[in-house]
């Protein structure tokens, strides 16, 4: 029996993908069809791929041509995929021609000519059309603008910012709108970075005339308040989702994969940390009116373990707070601390104040350590009494998670459902700490 291997990504399966598919089938008797993971598709720049993995072998196994499907997973497996199976042949399309002589030495190598006039590429870019303005003034615009490069379909429409000479200096290639209807009525979704309180007037206005929202977290900073926009985006159709890049990060996922299929245990305690050293004129009323203290700029990123791993039911909080100016609710540090049933968490954040950036999480067999900085990090260990069990774990970081979150969002647009990698009792929560600290619920180092 001859058999054929043959490996795709097979997005948004296509009349293509089934003529390719049928013809490597005729080469042999038995065809296996490598689907490439998710994973692996992002470190080879393909993060524009709609489906998931599963809903693409359950299209390559719909049409009955494969008698065997597996998963690509990491470069080289090719090799071993050929050794392991006693493959015959193996077979791609032409547009990869030269890319896999190098296997010759292990089976025949086909090159098949592709299909003209229909790819996944071309269906992708026909389906996504989505104009993304911008709403701000902090330079994370610039990165946003950039990372949307790399995903399909997104065109930034413009800027509105109310500080408009300083965010020329770095988006000298956007139009910047005069008004913020003007560049809703330009744009069919806006990405927010506002001061904090001024998301919820934002959002609302967005979401009222139809426009999905991506807001960089807190979407609001009253629990009430983010409970509203949600439905109210429900309501309307929309799509609104809590922008924090580290949901994004493959190996931010990854441990949190390692912590809920139990290789620490039970997780007991989580302390989370992200501080930065942040040069600003207190005195200036301008400034502070558009600034982001410390718990707004980083406390979303540090709660998001505590809150993905632990939930939201927790028994008591307490927020502990260094302030530079009390006017303006500037934190130079903070500390925020949970007591759940079984559990502790503690997080500290800070613009005045600086610390390692390190996330531990705490089990009953072993700890999870995340080096600074972890809210970016490509790397992890999985540590335990015995060091010789340490395992590590490396995963490539593209765009800070920029592009990977932008991937989501126009993916829930498309698709109408939400798939963000934030719950949204999760920014509700974190709109609830705000709440609290903005009201003065909290401890305060004199």
């Amino acid at each position: 029996m001859k058999k054929v291997i043959t490996y795709g990504t097979y997005d948004l399966l296509h009349y293509g993908h089934i003529r390719l598919l049928e013809r490597a089938k005729a080469l042999g008797d038995y065809l296996i069809v490598g689907v490439t993971a998710d994973d692996f598709d992002k470190t080879r720049g393909k993060i524009n791929v709609q489906q998931s993995l599963m809903e693409r072998i359950e299209g390559v196994k719909a049409t009955g041509i494969a008698d065997e499907i597996i998963v690509e997973e990491y470069e080289g497996q090719k090799i071993d995929d050929i050794q392991r199976y006693g493959a015959d042949i193996f077979t791609v399309g032409d547009d990869w021609v030269g890319k896999f002589d190098y296997l010759n030495e292990y089976c025949e190598v086909v090159y098949l000519s592709r299909t003209q006039g229909v790819s996944s590429s071309e269906l992708r870019k026909k389906k996504r059309n989505l104009r993304l303005g911008l709403v701000g003034e902090s330079d994370i615009l610039k990165k946003v603008s950039n990372e949307s490069k790399y995903v399909n379909g997104i065109q930034i429409s413009g800027v509105y910012t109310e500080e408009r000479e300083t965010v020329r200096k770095f988006l000298d290639d956007v139009t910047v709108y005069d008004g913020y209807d003007e560049l809703l009525k330009d744009s069919d979704a806006v990405y927010i970075i506002t001061s904090p309180k001024y998301h919820y007037r934002d959002i609302k206005h967005a979401l009222e005339l139809g426009k999905h929202v991506l807001c960089e977290s807190p979407i609001a900073i009253s629990k009430e308040e983010c409970e509203e926009l949600f439905a109210l985006a429900e309501e309307k159709g929309c799509v609104l989702m809590d922008a924090i890049k580290t949901a994004y990060s493959t190996a931010y996922h990854r441990m949190l994969l390692q912590v809920k299929t139990g290789k620490i245990g039970t997780p007991k305690s989580i302390e989370a940390t992200c501080t930065s050293i942040r040069e600003i004129d207190l005195s200036d009323p301008e400034k502070m009116e558009r600034s982001w203290n410390s718990i707004s700029a980083w406390g979303p990123t540090a709660l998001l373990p505590v809150l993905q791993i632990f939930g939201t039911e927790y028994k008591d909080r307490r927020i502990v707070t260094w302030l530079d100016n009390e006017e303006y609710h500037y934190d130079a540090f903070t500390r925020i601390d949970f007591c759940y049933s079984d559990s502790v968490a503690s997080v500290k954040v800070g613009q005045g104040v600086k610390s390692e950036g390190e996330l531990i999480i705490s089990g009953t067999k072993g700890y999870i350590y995340v080096p600074a900085p972890w809210w970016k990090t490509e790397y992890f260990e999985v540590r335990y009494e015995n060091p010789e069990n340490n395992r590590r774990y490396f995963y490539q970081l593209d765009g800070e998670g920029i592009r990977y979150e932008l991937v989501s969002f126009v993916r829930s647009v498309e698709s109408g459902k939400y798939t963000s990698n934030i719950e949204k009792n999760i920014s509700c929560d974190i709109a609830g700490i705000m709440e609290q600290f903005m009201n003065g619920d909290v401890t305060k180092i004199q």
